[in-house]
């Protein structure tokens, strides 16, 4: 399937998601919001990638949200009674959400290599990821108060479990660029590098590594870490105990030991693709 937002491509069990749309700064419009969601979903029900990829072209990363959109809203967001417009305001921005909460929701890990400037809901977007690299010339703009709104998909709520709170308000409340060192320095990123060639060519290799792990084994850290992020470690340590209770299975460890004792890599079983209920 194509989306006029970017690529999608898979190889190795690693699904390569690339923005594509650098003349616009790869800015969200519409059917961005759209086809990300589907795009996400669609990899998580084939489950024939173990790790996800996104990436972007260009000189930024993304310039996040499309003026379009905010050209053009849905007239009657704003008709009719007032009770009924707010609560139609308050699902749209549900729904909006939504499409960077499946990011946390899909079974595979989701990296982010990040290039230029990754401003507004691009930074709410990567705050939803497993794990964010970046280049040199990068920087990350909490841009919304600049423009006279608060932001509200996600990074208020994810930024400050990511870096120390003071400073996630900081970078909210002034809409101040964080470059790409200062990003390293507080935990943002895990590594910076000197262009995006080499970023990109050492992102695919941590997504390799990931790849040859056991599917079972990463879907399940995964979700043990971040159910840990949003609750206590007594619930989480009993949530962990449930899991392994469920889904802990000798198959994949058999296979590890016996890989390892003849020199060979192991070919572990892919998760179970979504279907219907009942077919």
């Amino acid at each position: 399937m194509s989306y006029a937002n970017f690529s999608l491509s898979l190889e190795g069990h690693i699904a390569h998601l690339q923005l594509n749309r650098p003349d616009a700064y790869n800015s969200m419009d519409q059917a961005f919001w759209r086809d990300l969601p589907a795009a996400i979903r669609s990899i998580d029900e084939a489950a024939e990638a173990r790790v996800i990829v996104i990436s972007s072209t260009g000189k930024h990363f993304s310039a996040g949200m499309d003026l379009e959109v905010f050209s053009n809203p849905n007239p009657t967001l704003f008709q009719g009674e007032r009770g009924r417009q707010a609560e139609g305001m308050r699902r749209l921005v549900q729904q909006l959400q939504a499409c960077f909460n499946v990011l946390e929701e899909v079974r595979m890990p989701v990296i982010t290599a990040i290039q230029g400037g990754c401003i507004g809901g691009a930074v709410d977007m990567v705050c939803a990821a497993d794990m964010r690299y970046c280049t040199a010339d990068a920087f990350f703009q909490v841009k919304e108060t600049e423009l006279g709104l608060a932001a509200d998909l996600g990074t208020l709520q994810r930024m400050p479990r990511l870096i120390a709170p003071g400073l996630a308000r900081e970078l909210a409340y002034t809409a101040r660029k964080m470059p790409a060192a200062e990003a390293m320095q507080a935990g943002f990123v895990n590594r910076v590098f000197d262009d995006q060639d080499s970023m990109l060519a050492e992102v695919m290799q941590i997504a390799q590594q990931i790849a040859e792990r056991s599917p079972l084994a990463v879907t399940g850290t995964k979700q043990m870490m971040n159910y840990a992020r949003d609750h206590s470690v007594a619930d989480s340590l009993t949530m962990m105990a449930t899991w392994q209770a469920g889904m802990f299975q000798p198959t994949d460890m058999i296979q590890t030991f016996t890989a390892k004792m003849g020199k060979t890599t192991p070919d572990y079983e892919g998760l179970r693709p979504v279907t219907e209920p009942l077919t």
